[in-house]
């Protein structure tokens, strides 16, 4: 019997749930803002109460480590590798993106390029494009969203797009034929549940001395 605990803060969403053999058994989520610092260790704190698990009783700790908030995956892959640390367990790591994905093909029967996009301030977006069968067809980057340049979603297929980042071009998205859009749709720790027990079945561990955040970009610090 495998208990792993499930982290993404990625976004403004603060996720965590606990998974048993792959299958959600609770969890807790909120999405006001970037609240991690206050929410997070709360959450598995109640969620392990409320199972009545001892943290010793885990198995692994999964993170989506992203590309996405630079704070926001700094606090969850901190929490992720002193969980995994202090308890000796496998720290496994799942790409933010490939969540979402998983989210989208539990919650519909589409059929087409699945194409996630988180937010990366301005017009630009963090973004991959995914088939059906959660298989990369394009590899994750940082696309910056014009009417004259949209050639990285262009393949000639249906495509669907998702995300935070989707909502403030997709009046731009629409230019492209066959587009499609889902509201609503950000990396959860529910989502990511049936990816890490996958990798955790197939021993895809993490070093936890070394594993870094996938940030994409260098983090810039604005001028005052």
């Amino acid at each position: 019997m495998s208990y792993i605990l499930n982290i993404d803060t990625s976004t403004t969403l603060c996720s965590v749930a606990i998974s048993k053999n792959g299958e959600i058994v609770c969890s807790k989520e909120i999405n006001e803002g970037y609240s991690h610092t206050e929410n997070l260790h709360v959450f598995i704190n109640d969620l392990l109460i409320q199972e009545k698990l001892m943290p010793s009783k885990l198995s692994a700790v999964a993170i989506g480590s992203g590309p996405g908030s630079y704070t926001g995956l700094r606090i969850g892959v901190s929490a992720a590798k002193g969980l995994a640390f202090a308890l000796n367990i496998p720290l496994i790591a799942i790409n933010s993106l490939q969540i979402m994905v998983q989210s989208v093909i539990e919650k519909t029967s589409i059929n087409t390029l699945l194409c996630p996009m988180l937010d990366a301030r301005r017009m630009e977006v963090y973004c991959a494009i995914f088939d059906k069968n959660l298989s990369f067809v394009k590899d994750t980057s940082a696309q910056m969203i014009t009417e004259e340049n949209l050639d990285f979603f262009k393949t000639g297929k249906e495509i669907c797009f998702f995300g935070d980042g989707m909502q403030k071009c997709q009046s731009i998205l629409e230019n492209i034929p066959g587009s499609s859009f889902i509201e609503n749709i950000y990396p959860s720790a529910k989502a990511l549940s049936a990816l890490s027990f996958k990798k955790f079945t197939e021993k895809q561990f993490e070093n936890v001395a070394y594993f870094e955040p996938f940030y994409l970009k260098d983090f810039m610090i604005g001028a005052k």
